[in-house]
């Protein structure tokens, strides 16, 4: 006699999340990878990679990919973030299309434009569902319909967590039969070095104001670690002299809060004694420098 066992599939695929700035797609990826994969602050263009965290069970894997939010670029490393946001469209099995209560849906027409072709499952969602009415969420959804009618639509907040459990059933469901693409013990596809520059990235978003966060690259110079601590020197990199004094600040009490508060959420991030050093250079017009945006890490391709 021939006893057949039945193979039980394994699913795997790409999730990717695209919207416009400040919508909470940074937000939403932590909540759905349950770790802090990516910074999430009150500022637009805080994403500037696009950063990949994944889920493991047995019987799946999801990739998610967040990326930058969606703008007419000015210069070119806004046109490297715009590149990161446009290639998650070609690789998606499934890909989320993030907006939320008060922004006008038609913003970047272009981009919404191509995700309306894509033939792959598009699920929008309407984030910060708490800041609106009813009312004012039905004729929302009813706009959104207009402008993507094949999309599923789904209100969440994902700060609140409301919603997110639902999506990450759906997305269950869409994903194709698949081996997984990662090892299963894998977080992220990100080095150690590269959450490092994020997070102190992160508290100059908080700390400093105006154009200061959005002139300013992060490089993690050294990392090495022993059985008790992690000895990590970075560089700061600014375009200006002018940029570099208000950095440091008056005696040094501006560049040492910042790496305060960096080596604390490293300490977390690691969970590990930090020793950190920090530096601040002038690399002067870097965001439309090629060769320095390729250093940096912003080729898309």
């Amino acid at each position: 006699m021939t006893v057949t066992r039945s193979v039980e599939m394994h699913k795997a695929g790409f999730v990717n999340i695209v919207g416009n700035p400040n919508v909470g797609k940074s937000t939403l990826m932590n909540q759905l990878v349950g770790e802090r994969i990516s910074i999430a602050t009150f500022k637009a263009q805080t994403t500037r990679h696009r950063i990949m965290g994944i889920v493991n069970t047995p019987e799946m894997q999801i990739v998610f990919s967040d990326t930058p939010g969606v703008i007419k670029p000015n210069y070119k490393l806004q046109e490297s973030m715009l590149a990161f946001s446009e290639s998650a469209l070609t690789d998606a099995d499934v890909l989320l299309y993030v907006t939320d209560v008060v922004e006008e849906p038609e913003k970047n027409k272009e981009f919404l434009d191509k995700v309306a072709k894509i033939s792959q499952p598009v699920i929008l969602l309407i984030n910060k569902i708490d800041q609106s009415s009813n009312n004012e969420l039905g004729a929302i959804v009813e706009k959104w319909h207009s402008l993507l009618p094949n999309a599923e639509i789904l209100p969440i907040s994902a700060k609140n967590k409301f919603g997110t459990d639902i999506l990450l059933n759906r997305i269950k469901e869409l994903l194709p039969d698949s081996p997984p693409f990662f090892d299963k013990d894998q977080l992220t596809d990100k080095p150690a070095r590269f959450f490092v520059t994020e997070i102190v990235r992160e508290k100059i978003l908080l700390y400093y104001d105006k154009e200061i966060p959005y002139s300013v690259e992060v490089r993690c110079d050294s990392f090495k670690e022993d059985d008790n601590r992690i000895h990590i020197m970075v560089t700061i990199f600014v375009e200006r002299d002018s940029q570099k004094g208000i950095i440091i600040g008056h005696q040094g009490v501006a560049i040492k809060k910042v790496s305060t508060e960096a080596r604390k959420a490293l300490e977390k991030f690691f969970d590990k004694k930090i020793y950190l050093e920090t530096f601040v250079k002038v690399d002067k017009d870097w965001r439309s420098n090629e060769k320095e945006l390729n250093a940096f890490g912003y080729n898309p391709s």
